[in-house]
C-alpha cells in the first residue's frame, strides 16, 4: 500500500506520528507535508496529495490543516477524490463504509494526535460496503 500525506504548518507533529504508525505497518509513504510550524498555504500540499490519488500513484491520501476544511476542499477539487473531514474514529469508519472516501482530512486544531492516529488506522482498516451506497457514491462525481 502507498499513501500520500500532506499538511500545512498546523500539522507537522500529527504527520510525524501518523507516518511513524504507517511505517510500522509496512506502508510506503510519500510526504508532501510541511516539516515546520512556519506559515504555509495548505492548497500547495492538498493538491499534491489529491493528484497522487487521482492519478493512481497512491492508494489513499491523508491531509491535515488547522480546521481540516480548507485542505479537504482543495483535495475534493480533483476528479475521483472523495476526501472526508473526520474528527472521530466513527466518522472515519463511515466515510470508508458508506462514502468510499479515499482521502481523510484531519483537523489538527480540533483533535489530539492519538485520536488522529486512531482515525487513520480505522480509515485504512475499513472497507467500502458497496451495495446501496455504491449508487450514491457514483452520483458524487461531476462529468
Amino acid at each position: 500500500m502507498k499513501i500520500a500525506i500532506g499538511n500545512d504548518h498546523a500539522g507537522p507533529d500529527y504527520k510525524n506520528a501518523i507516518v511513524q504508525m504507517l511505517q510500522q505497518r509496512g506502508v510506503e509513504v510519500v510526504n508532501y507535508g510541511a516539516d515546520s510550524f512556519d506559515s504555509v498555504d495548505y492548497p500547495d500540499f492538498g493538491h499534491k496529495v489529491a493528484k497522487d490519488v487521482e492519478e493512481g500513484k497512491a492508494d489513499f491520501g491523508i491531509v491535515i490543516c488547522g480546521s481540516g476544511n480548507g485542505i479537504a476542499m482543495t483535495a475534493n477539487k480533483h476528479q475521483g477524490v472523495r476526501c472526508a473531514l473526520c474528527w472521530t474514529k466513527e466518522i472515519a469508519e463511515l466515510a470508508r463504509q458508506h462514502n468510499n472516501a479515499n482521502v481523510i482530512s484531519i483537523p489538527a486544531r480540533f483533535t489530539a494526535i492519538p485520536q488522529a492516529v486512531a482515525m487513520v488506522e480505522t480509515f485504512l482498516d475499513t472497507d467500502f460496503e458497496g451495495g446501496r451506497h455504491a449508487n450514491r457514491v457514483n452520483k458524487i462525481a461531476c462529468s
